[in-house]
């Protein structure tokens, strides 16, 4: 069951953050797609985690409780994800809740922005897009843009609108690496570094970021995910073994009209890494 050859998915989101899908929506397309072991990742939010586990059941799948956290890092936003953690934990409740509260005012300025270039409404716009207000994000913008006919997909919204030096970005400040990683520890999980060849660091700072957060107490690293191409699967797995962290493996899956890489479908992990869910064997559900 907890070999490399496992078709795990440890990376999705739902409409209770930024995803289209609802958690049965999610569960039934990651059966339909083979996946064996599943985890819902919302942002900032376990609110669809019960309703997920129980899909995973009616579709005979294993499940991890799961979540991707916001936090700062070398001014930059980098993405921590949570594995197997108990979802009823106070302190990752209340954790959680801090980092989402400024959502709410970075989305008004955005729209603010927004509006200086032409482009009214956006914030009223955007909301039509999320099923938990709480979690307003640039995604959720970007879909308005492309409704609106701004630009051609979401890809296009964030190059020209919602990125460093561009109309509509708005930088937030999240919770530090060290918190986001105690509180899953805290609650009995393990924490993963999400994605990290999408991140724009220099190599020093990116050798700061994998010090850092193993220093924390860090154990896993994603390998393969969507973001990667297939030379940034070889260079994460050389930097999981030099770090000594297990791999993970999950698609990002937000929609299946936006999403690069859908629920299942990714390589298997290499034979020569230690799967992020060996580690993980008494919390699957």
């Amino acid at each position: 069951m907890f070999d490399n050859d496992l078709n795990a998915d440890l990376h999705c989101h739902s409409v209770v953050s930024d995803g289209t899908l609802t958690p049965e929506e999610l569960a039934a397309r990651a059966a339909a797609n083979g996946v064996q072991l599943w985890a819902l990742t919302d942002h900032d939010e376990v609110g669809g985690l019960q309703r997920a586990a129980e899909a995973a059941r009616a579709n005979g799948m294993r499940f991890l409780t799961g979540v991707e956290i916001s936090v700062t890092f070398c001014n930059e936003t980098v993405h921590i994800v949570g594995l197997g953690f108990d979802a009823e934990d106070a302190a990752v409740r209340q954790g959680l809740y801090d980092t989402r509260n400024g959502r709410g005012p970075r989305a008004r300025e955005i729209a603010d922005q927004l509006a200086r270039v032409g482009i009214k409404g956006a914030y009223e716009g955007a909301l039509r897009f999320v099923g938990n207000p709480e979690l307003i994000s640039r995604t959720h913008f970007a879909r308005f843009l492309v409704e609106q006919g701004h630009c051609r997909d979401t890809s296009e919204v964030f190059r020209k609108y919602l990125t460093e030096g561009k109309p509509g970005y708005v930088p937030h400040r999240w919770a530090s690496l060290g918190d986001a990683i105690r509180w899953i520890r805290d609650a009995g999980g393990v924490a993963v570094i999400a994605h990290p060849g999408r991140y724009k660091f220099t190599a020093n700072e990116e050798y700061a970021l994998f010090t850092e957060f193993k220093g924390h107490g860090g154990q896993g690293v994603e390998v393969v995910t969507g973001s990667h191409t297939p030379a940034e699967y070889v260079e994460y797995a050389d930097k999981a073994k030099e770090f000594g962290l297990a791999a993970s493996r999950g698609s990002d899956f937000h929609s299946p009209d936006e999403s690069h890489c859908d629920l299942g479908h990714l390589p298997l992990l290499s034979p020569s890494l230690q799967p992020v869910w060996s580690l993980l064997a008494d919390r699957v559900q």
